[in-house]
């Protein structure tokens, strides 16, 4: 048996190859599995779950039947889906995490995250974190109107890319010494997080010994890059789409 992380896969409508390749994933890879851990940006936009597209209750369908064989989900949210919330986590059979999450797997402390509070480089965009995480924040942003968060959710995709042309990679990454802080605090000696779309395992020096950083990958089209932690551990996999379909009946 095995507990899987996947990340940033970004699903939207105007892109269905990802979402069979998720629909496949789950068919295929995570069935069976002890649980699935989903690490923020599930979603590439989401402005509330009242907002009920087809994706949406097509996503919510599949995660409820992996639910019901008894695949425990978990649903972190992300910078694109921080909006994501209770009703549509109860939809899909899953768990709503706050972040940081700390479980423990074999044994060994591992912390969950989305990874963009690791980004401490970046103290425009923190600022800007700060105030979406505010409850209060998103409470008020609720309680307007659909139609006025749809496009609040453009302008907001408008100005994040505007601000990321030409800036240092090394911005947008996350804080060595942040990561260490992170990991000591929770007395953690392993690290699994995504958002940064850098997929790697990274040793972490720690107060008490060396410690693991697994960074997840974002999807794309017709491959992925995920985390599975079973009796040999915790590592990356790489997971090619035409691998999971079914064969043409």
């Amino acid at each position: 048996m095995a507990t899987l992380f996947i990340s940033d896969l970004h699903l939207d409508s105007t892109r269905p190859e990802l979402s069979r390749f998720f629909f496949d994933f789950l068919a295929h890879r995570a069935r069976g599995a002890d649980a699935l851990y989903i690490l923020g940006d599930f979603f590439e936009v989401w402005v509330g779950d009242d907002e009920r597209l087809p994706l949406h209750d097509a996503v919510a369908a599949a995660l409820m039947g992996l639910s019901r064989e008894g695949t425990g989900i978990f649903l972190m949210t992300g910078n694109r889906d921080f909006l994501l919330g209770p009703d549509f986590a109860e939809r899909c059979g899953a768990s709503l995490l706050a972040e940081p999450h700390l479980i423990v797997l074999d044994g060994q402390r591992t912390l969950l995250m989305h990874g963009d509070a690791l980004c401490t480089g970046d103290t425009e965009y923190q600022k800007f974190r700060a105030m979406t995480r505010d409850p209060t924040w998103q409470s008020k942003v609720l309680d307007r109107p659909l139609a006025d968060r749809q496009t609040m959710a453009r302008q907001l995709r408008q100005v994040s890319m505007a601000r990321n042309r030409g800036r240092e990679e090394s911005i947008m990454d996350v804080t060595p010494d942040e990561v260490a802080r992170v990991m000591n605090l929770h007395d953690a000696t392993r690290l699994i997080h995504g958002h940064t779309h850098r997929p790697a395992a990274h040793d972490v020096t720690l107060a008490q010994g060396t410690g693991q950083r697994l960074v997840l990958g974002d999807w794309h089209a017709n491959s992925m890059v995920y985390a599975i932690a079973d009796g040999d551990g915790a590592r990356l996999l790489t997971q090619r789409a035409e691998d999971l379909e079914m064969p043409a009946s």
